[in-house]
């Protein structure tokens, strides 16, 4: 669906053109200043600009100058009076994309509404499609699905992986925590130092300080010689620390001064080392509520937490669960030299209507299981391990839960245009919004976001 922005201080030449662009089926926001309006508008925003000149405070020609700052391939059409055609000539030059001069017909907005838009699209396409290129093509690890929620992952990581912020990652078990912390490193600047993991809940307590910050020979009884820690190992790379609610309290009053102070102090020792390292923290609970309980230290959530990272679980996008059981089975045919077997119906079935409690490392044991085996065997407990292909779940559950990835599938294509759903799905208006509203599907959360 077409998205327009309105500029004009005049509210009602606002709510007219509104109004005309409603009929039509756009979605339109409405601004009366070009402060306003720039609240409106950041990089990838997917919709278009019509904005008047003759404005008090900020005109046209500053707001589009603002807007082209943000982001210079946003279509911004000018509306202007007689006097103004030459200034508006010479906006185009400067990057408008059209202009509209007073009185001007219905046909005329629409057309234009319309070429900005399409022009907007193919735009914002053609990005999504290098991103995904670059994102594929380049070594180290992937981050494999297309629901919206994967896409702004991998651009939330794209965007911040230069940076030195420390960076908390929170997702279920085995949803693929660590491999995020990977990617973030293998892509950043940082990718040709060390990567350095940490289990903090499978390390004793009585060795997790000494794993971390190092020993001096003799710090401890048992201290034979000299350790260099993970924090000074990972010293100009990443320090990846899982399951970081299971640190020790005690523990984490002296990473809290480390994260502050870029330093580490071995123990047994008196000098400082200073440290160049993104710390990436990971773990499958609501830290925040872990320190309101007593049970983390809120200042050190609040220092880890400086970027959050989320996974969505495998049931929450599982049109990706077809995409990613082939990759895994693809890795696994290529390790084993195994021929690679088409899924059935019923596997593929099974695959959707499975809820998925173990996430990603689930479904990657499950693939190397179906190379290894074969389907049927493979697929056995899937599939209720009796001819049971349904594995026990209803009927009107398998079709809703068919329809609801199904749509997510189609939403996602479209990048949430709901004119080329209800075409490719022949459905009405009326019942798309209905279905849409049942699974809880909202058609901004399937468009394109870059950052």
């Amino acid at each position: 669906m077409t998205l327009v922005l309105i500029v004009d201080d005049e509210e009602s030449v606002c709510k007219a053109l509104a109004q005309t662009l409603e009929i039509e089926g756009c979605d339109v926001l409405q601004a009366t200043s070009g402060r306003d309006a720039l609240r409106h508008i950041e990089y990838s925003w997917p919709g278009v600009v019509i904005t008047d000149i003759n404005m008090p405070g900020m005109d046209g020609l500053e707001l589009m100058r603002d807007i082209r700052a943000i982001d210079p391939d946003l279509p911004v059409t000018l509306l202007t009076g007689h006097g103004d055609i030459s200034t508006a000539v010479e906006a185009m030059r400067n990057g408008a994309y059209d202009f509209l001069e007073k009185p001007f017909s219905t046909d005329l907005l629409l057309e234009t509404v319309q070429r900005a838009s399409e022009k907007r699209r193919l735009t914002l396409e053609n990005r999504e499609l290098k991103l995904e290129v670059e994102a594929q093509s380049r070594p180290g690890p992937r981050i494999i699905g297309n629901h919206p929620e994967m896409k702004k992952l991998r651009g939330t990581l794209d965007h911040i992986k230069n940076t030195p912020a420390d960076v908390l990652i929170h997702g279920e078990t085995g949803c693929g925590k660590e491999l995020v912390a990977r990617y973030l490193h293998s892509h950043s600047q940082r990718g040709d130092q060390a990567f350095v993991a940490i289990n903090c809940g499978a390390i004793p307590e009585t060795l997790i300080e000494s794993e971390l910050f190092g020993h001096h020979a003799g710090a401890f009884t048992g201290a034979g010689k000299k350790r260099v820690g993970k924090f000074q190992h990972a010293n100009g790379g990443t320090l990846f620390l899982d399951e970081i609610e299971s640190m020790p309290m005690v523990l984490q009053i002296k990473m809290l001064r480390v994260l502050e102070e870029r330093k580490v102090e071995p123990l047994g020792g008196n000098e400082q080392i200073p440290l160049d390292v993104r710390v990436v923290a990971a773990t499958k609970t609501d830290l925040k509520e872990l320190s309101e309980r007593g049970e983390f230290r809120l200042d050190l959530y609040y220092r880890l937490n400086v970027v959050q990272v989320h996974i969505p679980p495998l049931r929450d996008r599982r049109d990706d669960i077809p995409l990613l059981f082939e990759h895994f089975v693809w890795v696994a045919s290529n390790r084993y030299g195994s021929e690679i077997q088409p899924l059935t119906a019923s596997q593929r079935q099974a695959l959707l209507a499975h809820d998925w409690p173990g996430n990603v490392r689930e479904l990657r044991n499950l693939a190397e299981c179906y190379v290894l085996l074969g389907g049927d065997r493979a697929f056995e407990s899937l599939l209720g391990g009796h001819g049971n292909e349904s594995g026990g779940i209803p009927l009107a559950e398998q079709v809703a839960r068919y329809e609801e990835t199904l749509l997510r599938e189609v939403l996602t294509r479209h990048q949430g245009r709901l004119k080329e759903v209800q075409e490719e799905l022949a459905l009405g208006r009326k019942t798309l919004y209905e279905k849409m509203k049942k699974y809880g599907l909202d058609k901004q959360a399937f468009k394109h976001t870059d950052h």
